[in-house]
């Protein structure tokens, strides 16, 4: 049985899922913008996968206000965390209030700012290896398994629709399970984006710093009292899933971003959330302000 799925954010991750998705037989509407959304609507959006590329042809708009909200869409969140707000602010403009949205992004920030507006807030922890740095086209990173996508609701919890969510992206070749602990293992991938984009802005981000880092945000978590599953579970989950392709350019959404210009960073949602619950403890974050600022540098010189 088919579902339907809105994907607002048809980037790297969103693209990703959405072509996935539609490929499984499942309604899909992507939301972009931009020349990525006018080559959507011109050719279709274009999958690259170490199989070769498909061009998935869906419905595609830049708001919700032309989706179809009869049949009940589930929206699949896939901003990112900086521009959140903006795609909360469209949603609930146009979409009933019954609405479930599904934060399918990094970050912890995401699931509160969207249940002050929709009650149905679930989470899914973004293992999904890919790019998009071209217009109209996006890069599936894993092979033969495209990506791991476990789901609960938020603050806790699971029920019949993280059942039907996760069931959905097993049947895209997502390895996906219902985790009533999501935020846990949310956060964990916080800690795994705060050092990757050490390696990202920092030139000299050596084995020895990016472990001092890693501590430091397990120390926050720990002064927080935030939810948190140990490195070694996430590495179980990982297990030897996803297979990274060769051809595959390697840098995270951080530096996708910078590469292609993009006005904004979501680094305040990643190192700067830990900077920032770190001054509400205090506990100090000298490496992730560190790479904060270095993130506020790199953009400012991709930009002039």
């Amino acid at each position: 049985m088919s579902s339907s799925y809105v994907l607002y954010g048809a980037g790297a991750v969103g693209g990703v899922v959405g072509a996935r998705l539609h490929l499984a037989g499942h309604r899909v509407t992507l939301v972009a913008r931009g020349e990525h959304l006018a080559r959507i609507r011109a050719r279709g959006l274009t999958l690259d996968t170490a199989d070769g590329r498909e061009v998935v042809r869906t419905d595609a708009t830049d708001s919700a206000a032309e989706v179809d909200w009869r049949d009940g869409p589930v929206v699949l969140l896939a901003v990112k965390a900086h521009q959140t707000d903006a795609a909360l602010a469209d949603l609930m403009a146009h979409a009933p209030p019954s609405t479930a949205v599904v934060c399918l992004q990094n970050g912890v920030s995401n699931e509160p700012a969207t249940l002050r507006r929709f009650a149905r807030t679930y989470g899914i922890t973004v293992m999904l290896p890919s790019e998009h740095l071209e217009p109209g086209l996006v890069v599936q990173g894993s092979h033969p398994v495209p990506g791991i996508l476990d789901v609960g609701r938020y603050p806790t919890g699971t029920d019949a629709l993280a059942e039907q969510v996760a069931a959905d992206l097993r049947s895209a070749g997502f390895a996906s399970v219902p985790r009533p602990d999501i935020m846990a293992w949310k956060h964990r991938k916080l800690v795994t984006n705060a050092v990757g984009d050490a390696g990202v802005v920092l030139p000299d981000a050596s084995e020895e710093l990016r472990e001092a880092l890693r501590a430091e945000c397990e120390a926050v978590l720990a002064a927080a009292g935030a939810p948190l599953v140990t490195q070694e579970a996430d590495r179980e989950r990982r297990g030897d899933l996803l297979q990274v392709r060769a051809d595959a350019r390697g840098s995270n959404s951080l530096g996708q971003s910078l590469q292609r210009g993009t006005p904004g960073t979501e680094v305040d949602f990643r190192a700067g959330e830990i900077v920032l619950l770190g001054r509400r403890h205090g506990v100090p974050t000298p490496l992730n302000e560190r790479v904060q600022r270095a993130a506020y540098e790199r953009l400012r010189s991709t930009l002039t």
